[in-house]
């Protein structure tokens, strides 16, 4: 059994009630409910994180590599454009992680088109609704546990 680590950064609490037009009507506790159910099927555990600090999230991530983590979903948020700490922090600990957008971030402000976190990531998924969590966590399967 892998361990896998969600990381959710700042005002992903508020999913559910948060522009909902933009972001889709199901909360942070439901996405994170059904992702490690789906986890628990595939024979992975999933530990859940989301914090509105940029420290404390490096701090996580630190800590993943402590705790023998195989693959991290990320959704840094704001930070994904901002912050140089997280994208050296994921790097640091080698551990191969997909970032996940739920909205569509070319569709929006410009300053929200470049990432930081991106060329380094084993995959990138975006626009695709709170779909795109599951999506990562097939992807990230596929790589811990090749077919065949």
């Amino acid at each position: 059994m892998s361990q896998v680590l969600l990381v959710n950064g700042p005002n992903l609490n508020l999913l559910g009630s948060r522009e909902p037009g933009l972001y889709g009507s199901q909360t942070l506790a439901g996405i994170e409910a059904g992702l490690q159910a789906e986890a628990a099927g595939l024979g992975h555990q999933l530990a859940c994180y989301q914090s509105n600090h940029e420290g404390e999230l490096v701090d996580r991530i630190q800590q993943a590599a402590r705790d023998g983590v195989a693959a991290i979903i990320i959704n840094a948020g704001a930070y994904t454009h901002t912050s140089v700490a997280l994208r050296d922090a994921l790097l640091a600990v080698g551990i191969p992680y997909w970032e996940v957008h739920i909205s569509n971030v070319y569709a929006r402000e410009a300053f929200r088109h470049h990432s930081h976190l991106s060329e380094k990531a084993a995959g990138v998924i975006v626009g695709c609704g709170p779909i795109g969590y599951r999506l990562a966590l097939l992807a990230l399967h596929d790589r811990l546990c090749p077919p065949g």
